[in-house]
């Protein structure tokens, strides 16, 4: 089970574009002008990943933690209501933007 996520999520990550746009436009100005690219962009890219690796693990745990009470039909109501509201809110805001 966690090989089959791992591994369809590796290759998420590896086959879309974005990833690669966003390392190259937001790891090189991060790395000092004396150091070695290639091993400082690597470690900087392992930091990201690790970073990434432990929010997951904290959602998955709060979420395995909440999952009684996130099913209950009022819980759901409410998510329902309030993902509503937010995006007829993003709506009303887009359209009286000029």
């Amino acid at each position: 089970m966690f090989g089959t996520g791992f591994r369809r999520g590796l290759l998420t990550n590896l086959l879309n574009p974005k990833v690669g746009a966003f390392y190259v436009a937001m790891l090189p100005q991060f790395i000092p002008a004396d150091a070695p690219h290639a091993a400082m962009g690597l470690l900087l890219a392992g930091v990201h990943v690790g970073e990434g690796l432990l929010w997951s693990a904290v959602l998955v745990g709060f979420a395995a933690l909440m999952s009684g009470a996130l099913r209950t039909p009022a819980v759901k109501r409410l998510l329902d209501r309030v993902t509503g509201i937010v995006i007829v809110a993003f709506g009303i805001r887009l359209a009286m933007d000029s």
